[in-house]
């Protein structure tokens, strides 16, 4: 059986997750993407070698569904990028093949439709204006926005040109200077929620629907939010979940992996984002080690159109930590740790350099100023917690201007 995979640059999630699993599955994989040499030179030797890989313009679901239907038939269509959710489902409809509701992955995807339609269903009523491409932010001003709000792309991901703004001048001022690097893109301004960042992953059929857990999320000092450190929590508080699916349900999902972040405050979860996929920032391949269940075969055997089990087997004694040590200003990296694997006390730590010594690179504001990541799993969270500050301590990053 044939699997198409969609994906733009590589990503961990694929490169150490889907593709391995998908040769586990005995799948013939195909990969279509915009940025064929970028893969071409980052996948392992075992995995290229099983792997086809086609130039597609993957952004556009006509280009997506024509390259497949001149080629082999299709067994399942599948993607983990939060920018081809859409794609990925509405060619896996044309095929008739399993998949989400484009509908939803839309929804999802678009910040501005999210609130919209949270709020015509009653399920949450967010404060929040959208601001079309091109258009003057100065017309802003004539709003009666909740200060302090965030402003945000639209479609973005990983807190890309995300920021707390306290006013209307610095609202104006904001808005234009992310115009000015993304002048394609609408924004979303909306009320800040305050209260505890956390995160839920869930995975499901279409039929059952599983909690895996979530992490509690400690972001950086305002005003951007760049997502520092990740510590595994095995179950929310009952109600928080409740809430949390009562909104997902809402918004219609309930197939494959999904990676919904929300703040609660008072006992009250509110939605950020939805992420209609698995976790990443090695967060997924964290999660597969710790419940010691072979997630990302799940989630592919979903797309295959196989029902989940009743019962995924996860252990639910395992605790874990992830933290990542961010550039702070711009310049060239001239000393880091290399990759790192130890188990001590009880504890597996790894870390996985995102950046090699001798890089220059801008100061960003957003993830993409992640120097590397430190993930630790264990049974006990404080000898987690502390092989994570020793590893930390006992190693420097430096950055010369």
């Amino acid at each position: 059986m044939r699997l198409y995979v969609l994906a733009r640059n590589p990503t961990d999630s694929v490169t150490e997750g889907f593709l391995p699993a998908a040769r586990e599955l005995g799948l013939d994989v195909t990969l279509l993407t915009d940025h064929p040499e970028a893969h071409q030179g980052g996948l392992p030797g075992e995995i290229l070698g099983s792997l086809e890989i086609l130039e597609c313009d993957v952004r556009d679901f006509r280009a997506v569904i024509s390259r497949i239907a001149a080629h082999h038939s299709p067994g399942a269509i599948f993607t983990n990028s939060d920018h081809l959710q859409t794609q990925a489902a509405l060619a896996a409809e044309y095929f008739g093949l399993p998949g989400k509701d484009w509908r939803t992955a839309l929804r999802t995807k678009d910040k501005a439709q999210m609130r919209r339609h949270l709020a015509a269903a009653g399920a949450d009523a967010v404060w929040s204006a959208e601001l079309p491409a091109g258009r003057d932010p100065a017309g802003l001003t004539t709003l009666d926005v909740p200060f302090p709000c965030v402003v945000k792309p639209r479609e973005g991901v990983a807190s890309e040109d995300v920021v707390l703004v306290e006013g209307p001048e610095q609202l104006v001022r904001r808005c234009a200077e992310i115009q000015a690097r993304r002048p394609g893109a609408a924004l979303v301004i909306e009320e800040y929620l305050a209260g505890e960042l956390c995160t839920l992953e869930t995975l499901g059929d279409g039929r059952v629907r599983h909690v895996l857990g979530g992490f509690r999320t400690e972001v950086s000092p305002p005003p951007y939010f760049i997502e520092e450190r990740m510590t595994f929590v095995p179950a929310h508080p009952d109600a928080v979940v409740a809430q949390v699916l009562a909104q997902l349900d809402a918004l219609g999902v309930g197939f494959g992996a999904c990676h919904t972040e929300f703040v609660v405050a008072a006992g009250r979860a509110r939605l950020i984002e939805v992420n209609y996929r698995a976790i990443g920032d090695q967060c997924d391949l964290l999660l597969a080690q710790l419940l010691g269940i072979p997630l990302f075969e799940h989630i592919l055997r979903t797309h295959l159109g196989e029902p989940l089990p009743s019962d995924l087997g996860a252990r639910s004694d395992g605790r874990a930590r992830l933290d990542y040590p961010c550039a702070r200003s711009t310049g060239t990296l001239t000393a880091a740790p290399g990759r790192t694997e130890a188990t001590a006390g009880g504890v597996h730590l790894t870390y996985r350099p995102l950046r090699e010594v001798g890089e220059y690179h801008e100061l960003h504001g957003t993830n993409r100023d992640f120097l590397g990541v430190v993930r630790a799993t264990g049974t006990d969270q404080s000898a987690v917690d502390r092989a994570v500050a020793d590893f930390l301590a006992a190693h420097h990053w430096e950055i010369t201007p």
